[in-house]
């Protein structure tokens, strides 16, 4: 099999990427960076901790079209990190990407504010919220979407960019570099964990039981810093050229293929090889057994199809071996992305109903303190956090003393454990919403005598699902992914997430118009109690159970263990 040689390399290009970052990038950077990160994250997490409540409460939405609104948002806000990706990789590169992204983000927190603000961009209250007679306005509406949409593509600006970006003030070429971008992820992992607790905490119990001017403009002033604080740094920044997007090669690769489709790729033909993004050629013609009808896509058929230089004169017709390796990297990962779909869906209707759930329950904690209901969200991130800091520090340790090594928990065991602690959370939500309306409407209130605090279990269950599902699906992309596409790996993440969410939508549309036309739609009303919650929530769990027996007999077979003795802990 012939091969076309690579291009010869940049010396000079290299020597003056190494001059910049001995005059910018590091810790002198990496301070600006987790500022606005910190800022811009105390920001999102307020909003998304409280949408349900605020649209709840100011804007009396409720039943399917409340859901529809906050699924098709958190679809979108992880949906649009794709195109984010893409634009940032391919034109604008990182640091504008997280710029604009933020000026919108910005921008949509500022309208949010102005909804709060200002009693005429909502409709009037509902004295009884049973039987509410006072929709919003279609251009009250329009409003709220377009604060909405700009949050939206704030969101497709920053995800894909923000880790990134910080990883670009390292030199990961030497051992100093990936110790430094490994405190690096560690201290960005507390900043966006301590902003979580302030939002969730302080924040939330701002909107909710003092006021939502305040509590909207606390998030809009910290945005507004965000963005002070990024272009202040702009002078220690490394940036990054723009040198295409991976998402686009990845279409190229398919229409080059489709293109030579009758091209045979045996034996006998020159496959071109191109430039490398690692630098290594011998990984080029790796695992060529798989999808072999994308190969054709780097077989040279013409030898027009180079110009001078060697290269390809028109991607669109001959891609790289590395392209094509790119391509197979991505479809290798798929069996197991699918898996983590369902995960989050379980995820993310916690985040909806069971939000809605605490509304309509017994909020009040010891004798004057009301709990907020966007509180409970933080049950999930507490519970997350304590599973992984026992099991990294107590339950490893002891694993450790007891066989003389250091042993974890598979991939594959994960991701099962998480799926089992789904079906639970399910099981759980679903009784515990069974009790909470048959009190409800024994005592003929809105509001059931049972307290938020029966709330806990599923909420706990739910961060566990995250923790160990969620966590190993990042880690399996993560380390399936070639260096250079682990930003393809986070958008994949996000990804899963966004159809989770836009199936979440198609399913509550779904069976409310099938149980409406039987008689009662089990989620159309307002009214909880008026619901089938239940229902909803077994039919997830089921999901759970199909997904849990998908994965243990087609995808974890994709889930391969570096060291196959590590079976324990």
């Amino acid at each position: 099999m012939d091969i076309e040689p690579l291009s010869p390399p940049l010396h000079q290009e290299s020597r003056n990427q190494a001059l910049l970052k001995k005059q910018r990038g590091g810790w002198r950077a990496i301070k600006y960076i987790i500022a606005n990160e910190s800022f811009e994250k105390l920001a999102s997490m307020s909003l998304i901790g409280n949408l349900s409540v605020y649209l709840t409460t100011k804007y009396n939405l409720g039943g399917v079209f409340l859901v529809n609104i906050i699924n098709i948002w958190f679809g979108s806000c992880n949906f649009l990190s794709i195109p984010g990706a893409f634009v940032s990789d391919a034109y604008l590169g990182r640091f504008w990407t997280l710029l604009l992204g933020s000026i919108a983000s910005f921008l949509g927190m500022g309208v949010m504010a102005l909804t709060a603000a200002i009693p005429r961009l909502r409709p009037e209250a509902c004295n009884d919220p049973t039987n509410c007679s006072n929709p919003p306005a279609k251009w009250q509406l329009a409003v709220l979407f377009s604060s909405l949409g700009l949050l939206a593509i704030g969101a497709g600006g920053i995800r894909p960019c923000n880790i990134a970006f910080g990883a670009d003030q390292f030199d990961t070429g030497t051992k100093k570099g990936k110790a430094q971008l490994e405190t690096f992820f560690n201290w960005w992992y507390f900043s966006f964990t301590v902003a979580l607790v302030i939002a969730l905490t302080g924040v939330v119990y701002i909107q909710t039981n003092i006021s939502w001017v305040i509590g909207f403009v606390i998030p809009t002033a910290c945005l507004g810093l965000s963005i002070t604080t990024f272009v202040l740094g702009q002078h220690t920044y490394i940036c990054q050229k723009p040198k295409g997007s991976v998402f686009a090669d990845m279409v190229k690769v398919v229409a080059a293929a489709c293109k030579k489709r009758k091209v045979k790729s045996g034996e006998g033909v020159t496959f071109y090889l191109g430039p490398s993004s690692d630098g290594s050629s011998t990984s080029l013609i790796q695992n060529r057994q798989r999808l072999k009808f994308v190969d054709k896509a780097a077989v040279i058929t013409d030898p027009n199809e180079l110009n001078d230089e060697g290269k390809a004169k028109n991607n669109w017709k001959l891609c790289s071996l590395q392209q094509v390796k790119n391509l197979k990297c991505v479809t290798a990962v798929l069996p197991v992305w699918v898996t983590g779909i369902a995960c989050f869906m379980l995820t993310d209707q916690q985040n909806i109903y069971g939000i809605l759930q605490a509304i309509q329950m017994d909020k009040t904690f010891g004798h004057n303190f009301n709990v907020p209901a966007g509180w409970m969200n933080l049950v999930s991130m507490i519970t997350l956090a304590i599973w992984i800091s026992l099991y990294e520090c107590v339950l490893l340790p002891i694993a450790r003393q007891i066989k003389g090594r250091k042993q974890r928990l598979t991939m594959k065991q994960r991701i099962q454990i998480g799926i089992v602690m789904g079906i639970a959370c399910m099981i759980v939500a679903g009784f515990l919403e069974k009790d909470r309306r048959a009190s409800a409407l024994k005592n003929g209130s809105f509001v059931s005598p049972v307290s938020i605090v029966m709330l806990l279990p599923q909420f706990v269950l739910a961060g566990l699902t995250e923790a160990f599902s969620a966590v190993a699906l990042m880690e399996f992309l993560t380390v399936k992914m070639p260096e250079h596409m682990r930003a393809v790996a986070g958008a994949i993440f996000f990804l899963s997430s966004s159809i989770a969410s836009y199936i979440c939508t198609l399913l509550i549309n779904v069976i409310d118009k099938v149980t409406r036309e039987e008689g009662h739609s089990w989620l159309g009303d307002k009214d909880l109690n008026k619901n089938r919650l239940e229902n909803y929530f077994f039919i997830i769990g089921g999901i759970q159970v199909l997904n849990l027996i998908y994965f243990g007999f087609f995808a974890s077979r994709f889930v391969t263990e570096k060291d196959k003795d590590n079976r324990d802990f």
